[in-house]
């Protein structure tokens, strides 16, 4: 079959702040979608992929018109939605005899919304892990059989919705073929913002899948933790090396690890590091990691195989919030880590969120204390976000409110208002701590007499104008103007 693979359009404006956008905008590999796409490929059905970062509506409906496939997958985060539903009924329009199937977070949270939103433009949607379900859903398609017992299936049968049981998630992920990279094009059209890459093109991976933990705000397919090794399932090194090394014959030089924790298991990630010493792999690289799950030795062997920053979870400088959060974590951990990474020789950036259920003014206020104490080289302060399928969103009745638009749902928005902080705190909040934090006379010395190449100078300039736009403007996490095109 014809498997037409589609990121409904978007622009970073619609998305990002324009005051702030040049240095947060990036544009990651699909690395989910890559993954659907080998799997169709090694079932025999040829693939397209049709990136709605670069290409605009009307083109993706021209050019999948054009190639006239059986089947599209449309991908939709809970921003994404009301994208996708547009695609999908295009796309119908454009050929009714289109199979059009959906996935991604917002489908697995809402499956039964979607179908009854799109009212016939959308045939499926996938509940799960795609990998195998598309392989399935495609085979029987081709072969004419319906979709009765496909797992991981939600579908329209007889005018009544049919949600299929799930699919058993995948435990043997070496088994998978590595993502179809070649579908990218210009693989230099694929980065991070300005200062949290080195070297370019700069490619995305994953060396396990899922979480051991349990944080309010996180969606994981995978609810009760029964998968792997409690929740996570690991890579082997072995298969981890193959991808990086087909990576670099690709002529990517830095490589994202996505794990929602890279440390989650400390001999494996040791092993790794020393693999990549051994093969004398030249290539940087960026990893997120639990404040709890690492220590000095750790880090400074990550740094010797070329990793040159580590994202900390630190979310918040008050323990009675990380305790609502379910982070697992305390403030001392933090310190800890922080300045283990420090004495590694890495770059730190520390993550934080406003509007936390519960959270006064005064306590997000020690956050930024907090955040200043640390003195990470980045930081970043996010309005806390209800996305569906997250235990926050779930037990909203005992957490605050949420808008009922979907496309404020975004680290930006502030769509969730606890019960003792307001949307209007929360974005002052954010914009005091950016101010705080970033126009330190320390801290901007410190960027200064660290900038070594272009590439540092270009990400402290986008760094500069974001701080004058925070300072200059009253509100300047106001979203810009969507381009008509996209929208």
């Amino acid at each position: 079959m014809r498997c037409a693979l589609v990121i409904p359009a978007w622009r970073p404006e619609e998305l990002f702040p324009a005051k702030t956008a040049s240095a947060q905008v990036n544009y990651w590999q699909p690395l989910g979608t890559l993954y659907v796409a080998a799997c169709l490929r090694e079932g025999g059905h040829e693939v397209r992929f049709y990136n709605g970062a670069f290409m605009g509506h009307d083109e993706i409906l021209r050019e999948v018109h054009a190639w006239r496939p059986d089947l599209a997958g449309l991908y939709a985060t809970t921003f994404g939605w009301p994208k996708a539903l547009r695609t999908a009924r295009d796309l119908k329009a454009n050929d009714r005899g289109l199979f059009v199937c959906v996935g991604g977070p917002y489908p697995i949270a809402r499956p039964r919304d979607c179908l009854l939103d799109a009212n016939g433009d959308v045939d499926a949607v996938v509940t799960g892990e795609g990998e195998q379900t598309l392989v399935e859903l495609a085979d029987r398609l081709a072969t004419g059989r319906s979709l009765d017992g496909v797992a991981g299936v939600a579908s329209w049968r007889d005018k009544c919705i049919v949600v299929n049981p799930p699919r058993p998630l995948i435990e043997d992920l070496d088994a998978l073929p590595l993502p179809a990279r070649d579908l990218l094009g210009d693989a230099g059209r694929y980065l991070p913002p300005p200062a949290t890459y080195k070297r370019a093109p700069v490619a995305v991976m994953i060396t396990s899948r899922g979480c051991n933990r349990r944080c309010i705000f996180c969606s994981q397919i995978d609810r009760e933790r029964r998968a792997g090794n409690h929740g996570i399932r690991f890579r082997s090194v072995d298969s981890v090396v193959r991808e990086i090394e087909q990576c670099l014959a690709l002529g990517y030089r830095e490589i994202k690890f996505l794990d929602d924790s890279l440390a989650a298991d400390y001999e494996r990630l040791m092993a790794l590091t020393h693999e990549i010493r051994t093969r004398r792999l030249d290539f940087t690289w960026f990893a997120s990691a639990c404040v709890n799950q690492v220590d000095e030795p750790l880090l400074r062997a990550m740094k010797a195989a070329g990793c040159w920053a580590v994202l900390l979870g630190a979310e918040s400088g008050v323990q009675k919030n990380l305790n609502t959060l379910r982070k697992g974590i305390t403030l001392e951990q933090t310190r800890a880590a922080v300045k283990a990474a420090k004495a590694a020789g890495l770059r730190v950036s520390t993550p934080f969120v406003f509007g936390i259920p519960g959270e006064t003014y005064d306590e997000a206020l020690q956050t930024i204390e907090f955040a200043i104490e640390l003195d990470p080289d980045l930081a970043n302060f996010h309005a806390l976000t209800a996305f569906p399928g997250t235990p926050l969103h779930d037990n909203l009745q005992h957490y605050g409110r949420v808008s009922a638009r979907l496309d404020e749902h975004t680290y930006q928005g502030a769509s969730f208002e606890p019960y003792t902080l307001t949307r209007a705190q929360i974005q002052a909040l954010r914009r005091l701590a950016f101010r705080r934090f970033y126009s330190r006379p320390s801290f901007l010395a410190r960027r200064l007499l660290g900038l070594r190449t272009w590439h540092d100078c270009k990400a402290a300039f986008y760094g500069a104008r974001s701080l004058i736009g925070i300072w200059g403007t009253r509100n300047p996490f106001e979203r810009g103007e969507a381009d008509p095109a996209s929208t």
